[in-house]
């Protein structure tokens, strides 16, 4: 019986592609830091501030030229938004601070800046570093 010779196998010979065709994308996560942050945050009021905030910071984030959503759908996200604020257990300042940007997502947009401001002074105690940061980078966005 002849033995089957098989050659020597070079990166030539047998190209692995970068990735392979069934693996999906790197999805791109808006506000890491923001979400990372609520999961290390503990119990009660501290948690409950960043997820609203997170909640609202994605409004704005679809607000921003290069993603804005139509009029339409970010009218009904920020009812939305208006009613789930208006049911978790937030400070009072903080929780009309965040209604206020909610609502301005799904109206005038030039009141976004002076109201995600005003969100950034009122919920800077329960901020880290990085989700400052993440927070400064969509209200620079917004010049």
């Amino acid at each position: 019986m002849d033995a089957l010779q098989i050659g020597p196998v070079t990166v030539q010979s047998s190209p692995i592609p970068a990735t392979p065709p069934y693996a999906l994308s790197t999805p791109y996560f808006r506000f890491r830091a923001l979400a990372s942050l609520a999961t290390r945050a503990p119990l009660g009021g501290p948690r409950e501030v960043v997820l609203a905030t997170y909640l609202v910071a994605r409004l704005v984030d679809d607000c921003l030229p290069d993603r804005e959503l139509p009029a339409a759908a970010r009218v009904e996200r920020a009812a939305g938004a208006r009613g789930w604020l208006a049911n978790v257990a937030l400070p009072t300042a903080v929780r009309a601070s965040l209604i206020r940007l909610a609502e301005a997502t799904g109206g005038d947009l030039s009141k976004l800046k002076p109201a995600l401001t005003s969100v950034l002074a009122i919920v800077d105690g329960y901020l880290d570093a990085a989700s400052r940061t993440e927070l400064a980078r969509v209200e620079r966005a917004l010049q």
